[in-house]
């Protein structure tokens, strides 16, 4: 496992978030989405809510105005220049001593005139209207005939959205249920108590409402949008930096798991892995292959006479050298203890040696001080082993090449120490 393999797992991981991402982000999408519809569809409803309220206030205020005219039989009004009688009613007309006229305005008469007036106003107008009607002016329309055909079936009340003339109006109608002052014009209709004998319409401009609606939609819908935005850039931000966290923890695991914590070399672990794929490689393609291993002389004796302290520089100050001294294609790790091994891929046997030597040369000259400024010479032995094309052709097993290397290393023990030893196929 090289930084390259390492990166590759970590761009793979990096594209493992996508899905995690894009599903988070379609959570919120929903989330938010359902928030502001929700907001929508509540404000919406409040709107026709309080029109359907306005809607039946008019309708009661009339409502009540009519019953107050019926409780009394009609009420009269001095008949004045222009005024028409209501033709009707029976002997609508009536004068005083004084000798004024007064003619008989009923319930539906003024009905009738105070909607002209609201009409006039610009307010709002109401009809009252019936499938029986004894008045051609309260012949019900294609609204109004829906609706008292919903009444004759037990219909509480009517109302809906309609355009006229490029206007938006909302319209409403309940019944008007037979009571005993309306008897007095309708019994001769077969009217009974109780019997819905029509009803009254009502119908105002709702136009700035609906203008107001829309804008209001479009606000909600934009403050939505604008929220779903700001709020996945935030959650964004907070991913890639979570991720950034996470990469850089999962790197330094990885790092930790084939690197040795003191000397920052690799650890014998990932030696193992390396050497395999390097004897694989160079047996493909017929290239050599070479390995040193490498022990710090009398290192125990190091230890003992100056402290561990001590002796941990000088596997540090020795892992330095050989990192600096080894080519890019080169693997550098520490075996164990005291001991280092190299791995060095498509080098002849003077290469190695060459290697070796001045390694061996690079400790013996920087030698170690100790607190007090002691010197302390220090010398490292090393055993090398040489795969030429041809042997690793016929050898199955890469631990053949340390195991070589590691009695080229006995030999140089063996033969005195600071020395190179080689072993060659």
């Amino acid at each position: 496992m090289n930084n390259d393999n390492i990166e590759s797992k970590h761009q793979k991981s990096d594209r493992a978030w996508k899905p995690f991402i894009l599903n988070v982000s379609m959570v919120i999408l929903i989330f938010i989405l359902g928030i502001f519809i929700g907001l929508f569809a509540r404000n919406k409803h409040l709107i026709e809510a309080e029109i359907l309220t306005r809607a039946k206030s008019y309708f009661q205020n009339i409502v009540f105005t009519r019953r107050w005219n019926a409780d009394y039989g009609g009420v009269f009004v001095e008949k004045k220049k222009g005024m028409q009688s209501n033709p009707y009613l029976e002997n609508p007309d009536i004068q005083s001593v004084d000798g004024k006229v007064y003619t008989k305005k009923n319930p539906a008469l003024m009905t009738r005139e105070i909607s002209q007036l609201a009409e006039k106003e610009g307010i709002f107008s109401f009809h009252i209207t019936s499938l029986k009607p004894l008045n051609p002016g309260n012949v019900p329309d294609k609204f109004e005939r829906e609706a008292l055909n919903l009444f004759e079936k037990g219909v509480k009340e009517f109302s809906k959205k309609e355009k006229e003339n490029n206007t938006v109006y909302f319209k409403y109608m309940a019944p008007l249920v037979t009571e005993e002052n309306c008897l007095q014009c309708h019994r001769q209709q077969g009217y009974k108590l109780g019997d819905i004998r029509g009803g009254i319409s009502v119908k105002f401009n709702i136009a700035d409402i609906e203008k107001n609606l829309k804008a209001n939609t479009f606000f909600i819908f934009a403050l939505g949008g604008l929220t779903i935005i700001i709020l996945l850039g935030v959650i964004y931000l907070f991913i890639i930096q979570l991720m950034k966290k996470l990469s850089e923890a999962r790197k330094k695991i990885e790092e930790m798991a084939i690197m040795d914590e003191l000397t920052k070399l690799y650890n014998r672990r990932y030696f193992f892995i390396k050497i395999l794929e390097e004897f694989q490689r160079s047996k493909r393609y017929g290239k050599p292959l070479c390995c040193i291993m490498i022990d710090v002389d009398y290192f125990k004796r190091i230890n003992d006479t100056y402290g561990h302290g001590l002796g941990d520089k000088v596997l540090e100050q020795l892992a330095g050298i050989l990192k600096s001294n080894c080519r890019a294609p080169d693997t550098v790790a520490r075996y164990g203890g005291e001991e280092f091994i190299i791995l060095l891929p498509e080098i002849d046997r003077e290469g190695a040696v060459t290697t070796a030597e001045k390694i061996r040369i690079l400790v013996e000259q920087a030698g170690i001080t100790t607190g007090a400024g002691t010197p302390i010479p220090i010398t490292i032995s090393l055993g090398a082993a040489y795969f030429s094309p041809a042997y690793l052709k016929k050898e199955t097993d890469y631990q053949q090449l340390i195991k070589a290397a590691d009695a080229a290393l006995y030999l140089a023990k063996l033969n005195g120490r600071n020395r190179v030893e080689i072993f060659e196929s």
